[in-house]
């Protein structure tokens, strides 16, 4: 029996910076190629490593505000200073193709696209304490010791806001913390109305034979 196309998953992962949301991200798209990523736009200058149209679209402030004026975002928040958006029709169409779409983001663009999408399953990664927050943070090698304590104020706010996703991990073993991942994102494919929907065929046929 065949399955009918429907439309796509729309995955909501947010974390405060140095939770290891980023790694975990990156270790789900490796193990399920169902989940696309999608690519954000941003003001903040790319990192080493990271690439313009792969990691996200690095464009300068005065493009970000054109496309914000055209509402083109489907959502944006500013972050440490740096403004970051979604493109809202670059979403849409690949929902509307079947394709299963994840976004990283924080819990201010998260509850913007929550109105839009309220269907999007949600998820939180927590760090595991706040010394490890800290090491972590200092770990990279990237930041000033001001801008350390920055994001430590700011991680303690985003935590504060945890409660309006669907589900929260605790990434205290990175193995542990991706197989929970991975866990939540089969189980929302596998949940009711979505089944019904995409095997509408099968259970027509039950029907037709009770």
């Amino acid at each position: 029996m065949t399955t009918q196309a429907s439309p796509g998953v729309l995955y909501i992962v947010g974390a405060p910076s140095g939770a290891g949301k980023t790694s975990l991200v990156k270790a789900l798209l490796k193990a399920d190629a169902a989940i696309r990523l999608s690519v954000s736009y941003t003001t903040r200058p790319p990192r080493p490593g990271e690439h313009d149209g792969r990691d996200y679209h690095f464009v300068s402030r005065e493009r970000f505000d054109a496309l914000l004026a055209a509402g083109d975002f489907l959502e944006y928040a500013e972050v440490y200073g740096n403004f970051y958006g979604t493109s809202k029709d670059g979403i849409s169409r690949d929902l509307d193709a079947g394709r299963d779409i994840l976004l990283e983001i924080d819990w201010q663009g998260a509850a913007q696209v929550k109105q839009h999408f309220p269907q999007a399953t949600s998820i939180f990664i927590m760090p595991p304490s706040a010394s490890a927050l800290r090491t972590r943070l200092t770990g990279r090698g990237q930041d000033s010791a001001d801008v350390i304590e920055r994001r430590l104020a700011a991680a303690a706010n985003d935590i504060a806001h945890a409660g309006a996703f669907d589900y929260i991990i605790v990434n205290d073993d990175f193995d542990h913390a991706l197989q929970d991942l991975v866990a939540i994102t089969r189980s929302t494919r596998l949940a009711t109305p979505r089944q019904l929907d995409r095997h509408s065929a099968l259970f027509e046929a039950f029907r037709h034979t009770a």
